[in-house]
């Protein structure tokens, strides 16, 4: 069975498509284990009360969420995922992931997987991605083990920098990041 970390970073706005894309990658037989980033775990909004999610989450996987960077870290080692799913993959995850920058259990992660070459698939949900994270995104894009789902501008004339994955496209993309493809068209 295929193991994949679900790091889910904080654009609450996506978290009920993302509950449609956990489904399918469950029907495909994906064995999911959930982290949180420390928004995620703790903040309530006006989309889903924290702890609603994190039980919704646990439920539909069937296992406990990772929310701590202490937990975090040996999934490059303990856990062996074969691949990591950031979704949604805020702004300012994809910053600190180009950046190098650690300081959250979805970054841990993330190094964690790098350092064991293995990949990640970007989910992106960002109202700057083609402001001032734009570079971020250029240099992901061109990163070894890096693919992405497939994303688009949400909405061109009231927020000309957003960019917005098609979750529906989740399992199709790892599962051609797996055989270390980038599904094609990246953009839509």
């Amino acid at each position: 069975m295929t193991k994949i970390g679900l790091a889910i970073s904080g654009s609450f706005c996506t978290f009920s498509n993302l509950l449609i894309a956990i489904d399918d990658l469950v029907e495909k037989g994906f064995d999911i284990t959930p982290i949180f980033s420390f928004n995620v775990a703790n903040l309530d909004t006006r989309f889903f009360k924290a702890k609603d999610f994190r039980d919704i989450v646990e439920q539909k996987t069937g296992k406990t969420i990772i929310d701590t960077i202490v937990d975090a870290e040996p999934i490059g080692t303990k856990l062996g995922l074969d691949l990591l799913l950031i979704a949604p993959c805020t702004g300012n995850t994809l910053a600190k992931i180009a950046h190098g920058i650690t300081d959250t259990p979805v970054t841990m992660a993330a190094k964690a997987q790098l350092r064991n070459s293995r990949p990640i698939v970007l989910s992106v949900s960002s109202n700057d991605a083609l402001g001032a994270n734009a570079k971020n995104l250029g240099t992901l894009m061109n990163s070894k083990n890096i693919f992405f789902v497939p994303f688009g501008q949400d909405s061109p004339t009231k927020k000309s920098n957003s960019l917005i994955a098609n979750t529906e496209l989740i399992c199709k993309t790892c599962e051609e990041a797996l055989k270390g493809n980038q599904i094609q068209p990246v953009l839509f």
